[in-house]
């Protein structure tokens, strides 16, 4: 059995707006173990940031964490009567590295300065040892030429630079989590390669583990372990990669691999999945798929809860059925 190290359980996060309250996620629960790459995938606006800012305790007004439990290796993070973790947990042992590289870095301040901050707060370097540090990082995620970059603004960077600057100010501090939230967003795919190929190295060099929030499946088959699949809020599906590619067993799962193109299927037609997530200020009172699901029944509108399998768990009373060539049918 591989160690626990991060525990979400039964997660609950709103947003208080003028419109009333957004259930953004619902009865999250999920478990990341040493070592492991966990993906975390669905549609946009299902809830999988807004997990992982949880995670972090980056939630802000009008935002709140309504309920629910987030542990480190035990310690609490989140919950009932948890007013502040660890300093040395969030941004030591956990890092995440965030969608957009170029807002995430200070346009005023050096490359340098940025991770020497970094390795300041958590390692304790300061001088000659913390600009040393920050060069060996530079080098780590492959960017050549590190003590002339280390003087280097953001904007002198490419793109793809700027991400792997990112990734080296999150494992400055040598965590044990990583939190990926897209992060090969906007890169041209010979660049999103490189990137996922680093942190493919990173993992093996320092043991870490790695949350990996994204939309791609086909980074999810290369790079997970395992895989949860959000929608609306919810976890409706999770599972060995493997298993989940090959017998996808909620609707909604089977829907996203299908619409998905694969080269060695080339004679399959892509199917699209009709219709939009639902809002969230007045959530479904059942599963929240059903509008859109093509073998949805009357059971289907009562609260689907994930339900343990051989391999994963699934919230659904349809699941196993290909409900996408039934709906075809």
């Amino acid at each position: 059995m591989t160690e626990t190290l991060l525990e979400i359980d039964d997660l609950h996060v709103a947003f208080d707006t003028r419109a009333g309250v957004v259930q953004a996620v619902r009865g999250v629960s999920l478990t990341v173990g040493r070592g492991e790459t966990l993906g975390l995938v669905g549609e946009s606006g299902s809830g999988k940031s807004v997990t992982a800012q949880a995670m972090m305790g980056l939630i802000d007004v009008p935002g709140r964490i309504s309920g629910g439990t987030v542990r480190w290796c035990g310690t609490p993070l989140v919950g009932e009567g948890v007013r502040r973790a660890p300093r040395n947990i969030w941004g030591r042992e956990i890092t995440m590295i965030f969608q957009n590289p170029m807002t995430s870095l200070n346009p005023l301040m050096t490359i340098g300065a940025q991770l020497q901050e970094a390795v300041r707060l958590h390692l304790g370097l300061r001088g000659a040892a913390a600009r040393t540090r920050a060069a060996d990082l530079l080098n780590a995620v492959g960017i050549s030429g590190a003590a002339r970059r280390l003087d280097q603004y953001p904007h002198e960077f490419s793109g793809g630079m700027r991400q792997r600057v990112m990734i080296a100010m999150a494992i400055a501090s040598e965590p044990r989590l990583l939190i990926a939230d897209e992060p090969t967003t906007a890169l041209d795919v010979t660049i999103q390669a490189q990137i996922l190929e680093l942190l493919a190295e990173l993992q093996s060099q320092l043991g870490l583990s790695i949350i990996l929030i994204t939309h791609d499946l086909g980074i999810v088959a290369g790079l997970c372990h395992r895989v949860a699949v959000m929608y609306a809020g919810q976890i409706v599906e999770t599972g060995a990669v493997d298993t989940m590619f090959e017998q996808p067993a909620h609707p909604y799962t089977q829907g996203l691999i299908r619409s998905t193109p694969l080269l060695d299927a080339c004679d399959d037609r892509l199917v699209a999945i009709d219709g939009t997530p639902p809002g969230l200020l007045i959530p479904p009172a059942g599963c929240a798929f059903q509008p859109r699901c093509p073998v949805a029944t009357a059971p289907c509108g009562v609260p689907q809860v994930l339900t343990p399998t051989g391999t994963g768990a699934v919230a659904c009373c349809r699941a196993g059925i290909d409900a996408w060539k039934v709906g075809a049918a």
